[in-house]
């Protein structure tokens, strides 16, 4: 292992600090079992190094997210404690040595370990029975919550009218989950052409800014959302908890914005999924969702049972987008040639469609599945 030097950035919630993270600096997080998601976010800056107060791996599921960062090359020393965070301050300039103590100038802050590949596999090895027990668990709490919430969520819910004509229309329902920037990405053509309403959880809606479209709706807790995206939105849309409160009306009542309440167990992503279900769109296509035992643990929740639910109820319309950019992959310089031929004969085609409506009919759809099989 080498010395690492570098200026740090503190923060106790990954998601959070990723928003204040600049390309070189040192992450000092508190994050165990270090989920994808926030690792990405980290990867992209991207981080000189991460330093892990909690565990990597604890055990409770097989968390990847520090897999994803060595494969990046970004150093991860972990098991350094809470009080590293304490100790630390934005903008401090830290040393990390080979025995994985920090230190800022000639004090020692913490001592941690190095992270490697080898010891990630040992620490799954070793937790494996535990990892087994979680998920007896995980599906015990899951079933038992279905039988409570099911008489809920399978009826009418009394949702807010709709602001947006949602009858009728394809939806996108856009969660910041894993891989969510790929998937939509490679969704693009469809976006283009179908021009379905964009439906945002939380902060479904920035990404949805990042990638250049307004959100149509923004459904959640209103707790990892821009004020920007808010601001832009036609709909707001605020999950509270069954028994009405809501922590997040507060912030839309500070921003001076109208919105609608939604009292109903479960996560902000089934509420959007019904809520687009329930006014009438006719296609429910899903980015960044959360549907596996993984997921939900990433997420620190014990069971999935409104998902579930949602997904049954829900499903003869759902299209899950979760890693469709693994399926397709843009063509690479070798065949540059070949697509600038190919896209020359788009044009004759859209022109001749232009002009004939029984062209049109026989050569638009032809001509959208061209340009969504070229990614352009």
């Amino acid at each position: 292992m080498k010395v690492i030097s570098g200026r740090v950035r503190v923060g106790k919630r990954t998601k959070d600090l990723v928003r204040r993270l600049h390309p070189g600096e040192v992450a000092v997080i508190s994050h165990r079992d270090l989920d994808r998601v926030a690792a990405q976010a980290l990867s992209r800056i991207p981080v000189r190094a991460v330093l892990n107060g909690q565990p990597s791996v604890s055990g409770r599921y097989p968390a990847s997210g520090t897999d994803l960062l060595l494969e990046q090359g970004i150093a991860v020393v972990d098991g350094l404690g809470a009080d590293v965070l304490d100790l630390l301050r934005d903008g401090e300039a830290i040393t990390l040595d080979e025995e994985g103590r920090v230190f800022r100038k000639n004090q020692l802050l913490g001592k941690g370990r190095w992270v490697t590949k080898d010891l990630l596999e040992e620490d799954r090895r070793r937790h494996q029975a535990r990892f087994q027990e979680e998920f007896t668990s995980f599906l015990q709490n899951t079933l038992a919550y279905a039988r409570d919430e099911k008489d809920f969520l399978l009826r009418d819910i009394p949702f807010p009218p709709s602001r947006v004509p949602l009858a009728g229309r394809p939806c996108l329902v856009v969660v910041r989950g894993l891989d969510y920037r790929e998937d939509l990405q490679i969704l693009a053509p469809f976006i283009r052409y179908e021009k379905p309403i964009l439906l945002a959880v939380d902060g479904g809606a920035d990404a949805l800014l990042e990638a250049g479209y307004r959100p149509d709706i923004v459904v959640g807790d209103m707790d990892s959302v821009s004020d920007e995206a808010l601001q832009k939105t036609r709909q707001i849309i605020v999950h509270a908890y069954p028994d009405g409160r809501a922590p997040g009306w507060k912030r839309i009542e500070e921003l001076g914005l109208s919105a609608e309440k939604v009292a109903m167990p479960g996560t902000s992503e089934d509420l959007g999924l019904l809520y687009a279900y329930q006014m009438g769109a006719r296609l429910l296509v899903l980015v960044g969702s959360h549907s596996s035992f993984v997921d939900f643990m990433e997420k620190d929740r014990p069971g999935m049972a409104s998902t579930l639910i949602t997904r049954l109820k829900v499903g003869h319309l759902l299209v899950d987008a979760k890693g469709v950019h693994q399926l397709y992959r843009a063509p690479g310089p070798g065949r540059s040639l070949w697509v600038a031929v190919v896209v020359a004969a788009l044009v004759p085609l859209a022109l001749l469609a232009g002009a004939s409506p029984l062209a049109r009919g026989f050569l638009t759809p032809l001509y959208f599945k061209i340009r969504f099989w070229l990614g352009l």
